[in-house]
């Protein structure tokens, strides 16, 4: 069932059960207080249920008309995402083509620049593809391995990451949880492990540890009382740096949707951030 009439028929009968008991004590109150007649009770309790019954006649009324605008606006969203899904599409399709008819090898870099762009452009399209999905649909759960998903993640940024070390420390685990989500909670993590490393002598170690995933990367530190707040949207610590301040807002959400915990912290010279993936470990 729907979740909004779902949760709107739970509201009509709440409401209808409060109701009740309500009229139940003021009778009860009115039996004892001022002699009211005790077969009243059925009477009231008639024009009660007669009352719900009608509040619920109309209230379909209500739900259908929001149902079918729900219904609208979900058929509207997806047919834009189609059609934004074609220009990507085609793109894709003329570089391939042009790339295997260029000689020219600084025509053929530009080429390759306009390709990458693209992939990024379609990388956004499927991450608003996602956001919209999970307001107006489940968001369906299945199983994947964490090794694979971070390797995935390392090969989008393998322009970015240029001279920076990475280590891994881990063994491949199975998942099963929200693939999609996952994988931009990576991208956003590592991404900022990128971006705010050591300008000298990049470093991140990404480990698994008894279900606790880690990132560390070398550089700055955050300031002690901003610690609180890297995940509160549009929060940026140095108003200078290029982004929104959502990154890390997006991947406490998906954290607290499925029971993540997820921390913060300042060690040594840099900062790590872990996260706790014992609840969405697929179980044997």
């Amino acid at each position: 069932m729907n979740f909004k009439r779902l949760f709107f028929h739970l509201s009509n009968f709440v409401l209808i059960f409060f109701l009740l008991l309500l009229i139940l004590f003021l009778n009860s109150f009115l039996t004892v207080r001022f002699d009211f007649l005790q077969n009243s009770i059925v009477f009231i309790i008639f024009l009660s249920l007669l009352g719900s019954i009608l509040f619920l006649i109309f209230s379909k009324k209500i739900l259908k008309s929001l149902l079918t605008s729900d219904e609208s606006l979900k058929n509207s969203i997806k047919n834009t995402l189609h059609e934004l899904n074609i220009p990507t599409s085609t793109i894709k399709i003329n570089t391939q083509l042009l790339k295997k008819s260029i000689s020219d090898e600084k025509t053929l870099q530009r080429v390759e620049r306009i390709e990458k762009a693209n992939e990024s452009l379609f990388e956004l399209y499927k991450n608003m593809e996602y956001e919209f999905q999970k307001v107006l649909e489940n968001i369906d759960k299945e199983e994947f391995y964490l090794l694979e998903s971070i390797n995935k993640t390392l090969d989008k940024f393998e322009d970015i990451k240029k001279d920076t070390k990475i280590d891994l420390n881990l063994k491949d685990i199975s998942l099963y949880s929200d693939y999609k989500g996952f994988l931009i909670v990576l991208d956003n993590l590592i991404s900022n492990a990128i971006k705010y490393n050591d300008k000298k002598n990049p470093y991140i170690k990404i480990e698994l540890n008894e279900n606790i995933l880690s990132i560390f990367n070398k550089g700055e530190k955050i300031d002690a009382k901003n610690l609180m707040l890297v995940f509160d949207r549009f929060f940026q610590e140095d108003s200078s740096n290029i982004g929104h301040g959502i990154g890390l807002a997006v991947v406490k959400e998906y954290c607290d949707r499925n029971r993540v915990a997820i921390n913060i912290n300042n060690i040594e010279d840099g900062v790590k951030i872990s996260l706790n993936l014992k609840n969405i470990v697929k179980q044997a």
